[in-house]
């Protein structure tokens, strides 16, 4: 009852607190303390299986320790002294008052407040001096010497990894490891070797990582960096996920490195440049499409993929100059290889912008031609969204190459193939509910889709309600 009272008081103090645990003795006390972090702890002395001096002696053990609070009687004074020579904050008799609990609460919450904003500052202090170390090659020894005796311990710099992603827009802090944003348009993570493979398995399992070498010491710190960079453009150019800095160069055939010296010879460069404009199209895109599967089988280096991409946007904004005035931000936007997470969604913002390009620029682009094969494209969908549809179904069928036939799809339709063919499905299911009384698994089924839970997903985001919400509203109305 007492514990339960102490409770009530502190959800009343006004001071927001996330989480209040109760607990019957010391030993489970410990056992939390152990697994998670906790700001304050309320203990009785008295207590069964394990006493608040007991609780105390081997908090002090503990890496992370809560700020401490006695709850005791009178009688028990003495042992309150002994608890507070190690390290128990305030002292409160029973019966507990809410005043005292109310103050007590207050002042803790400015000191929190305060620590908190203190290690915010100082790890921004901290995190400032780790990016001019990982930017800056020419670091006097005594640049050194300092960094290393304030940051080298604080930040745990040893046996570490660096990995490198794309920058994204927010990223929360995390205690197992260090993160550093937006350096050099990349986002930096400072992960120890015992945390590494927890983070592959989380925060890295959707990414394209590129990972250094195990580093020890705050004077590796570059060298790590610039191992992670580079392994990260291999990710990003090589479609693979957490790419280490052990694998660049292993593993590939002579002949292979001949056919991606020949794709970045000027011969083909200025091909690349010069089929824009023509009646090529099929051709350009084919060209573009065996540059990038060079690229993806690491037949050419990073480097070499983005010194042929600049060289390409140097060329064109020479020949179409005049073209390319209300260009410019997404120029920008495509030279910025790496802040795209991998090649193939860099590629696809590519094609898309470099056959809007070919279009504008050809004078003798058979729009009439490649609008008759989409129009036959839609018809087939609308007849077939039942089967197992995808866009290379589509494309095949009325004999259009697959890149082409997603640009000129989504200017006709005004949407990409995907959500076009989701739409009819979701149109003809609501029919179906509305007007049937087909099980939904049936309408499942007969609108393509062979997985039920699947089609609800689709359905309630798409409509907002499910398919059984959908038929309740229609039949009501």
């Amino acid at each position: 009852m007492i514990r339960q009272g102490i409770r009530t008081m502190i959800q009343r103090s006004g001071v927001p607190v996330e989480v209040i645990i109760e607990c019957n003795s010391g030993d489970k006390a410990l056992e939390i303390l152990k697994n998670q972090k906790v700001d304050v702890m309320f203990t009785d002395i008295r207590m069964p299986k394990m006493s608040g001096i007991e609780l105390v002696q081997k908090v002090q053990e503990l890496p992370e320790q809560p700020i401490m609070i006695a709850v005791s009687g009178y009688a028990d004074f003495n042992y309150a002294v002994e608890m507070m020579s190690m390290g128990v904050r305030e002292y409160i008799l029973k019966p507990v008052e809410r005043d005292k609990i109310q103050a007590i609460m207050k002042k803790l919450e400015q000191e929190i407040t305060q620590n908190q904003e203190s290690r915010r500052t100082s790890n921004r202090i901290g995190h400032q001096q780790l990016k001019y170390l990982m930017l800056n090659e020419q670091v006097t020894e005594e640049e050194l010497s300092t960094m290393q005796e304030e940051y080298e311990s604080e930040f745990e710099l040893y046996d570490y990894y660096v990995c490198v992603s794309n920058p994204k827009e927010w990223q929360a802090f995390e205690e197992s490891y260090i993160y550093l944003h937006n350096v050099e348009n990349n986002d930096v993570y400072l992960v120890t070797d015992k945390n590494m493979q927890m983070l592959l398995k989380n925060e890295f399992a959707q990414q394209y990582v590129g990972v250094s070498a195990i580093h020890s010491g705050i004077r590796e710190l570059g060298i790590a960096y610039r191992e992670a960079v580079e392994a990260r453009h291999h990710a990003f150019c090589t479609d693979r996920r957490n790419f280490y800095v052990e694998e660049i160069g292993t593993g590939l055939a002579t002949d292979f490195y001949e056919q991606g010296k020949e794709m970045i010879s000027a011969e083909k460069k200025q091909q690349r440049v010069q089929l824009l404009g023509t009646d090529k199209t099929e051709e350009l895109v084919r060209t573009w499409e065996r540059f990038f599967h060079v690229v993806k089988n690491g037949w050419i280096t990073p480097a070499d993929f983005a010194d042929c991409m600049d060289d390409f946007f140097a060329e064109i904004r020479r020949t179409y100059r005049n073209m390319l005035d209300d260009e410019e931000e997404k120029l920008k936007e495509l030279a910025d290889y790496y802040g795209s997470p991998v090649l193939t969604v860099w590629q696809e913002a590519f094609m898309e912008w470099i056959l809007a390009l070919h279009e504008r620029i050809n004078d003798r682009f058979d729009t009439s031609k490649n609008q008759q094969k989409i129009k036959q494209a839609i018809e087939y969908i609308q007849e077939n969204y039942d089967r197992d549809l995808n866009m290379a179904v589509v494309s095949n069928r009325v004999s259009m190459n697959y890149s082409l036939f997603s640009y000129l799809f989504k200017e006709v339709t005004g949407n990409n193939f995907v959500n076009y063919l989701k739409g009819i499905r979701v149109e003809e299911a609501k029919k179906l509910l509305a007007e049937t009384d087909m099980r939904i698994v049936e309408i499942s089924a007969k609108v393509g889709y062979d997985n039920e839970k699947h089609f609800m997903r689709i359905f309630k985001a798409t409509c907002g309600v499910s398919p059984s919400e959908y038929r309740r509203n229609a039949q009501m109305h």
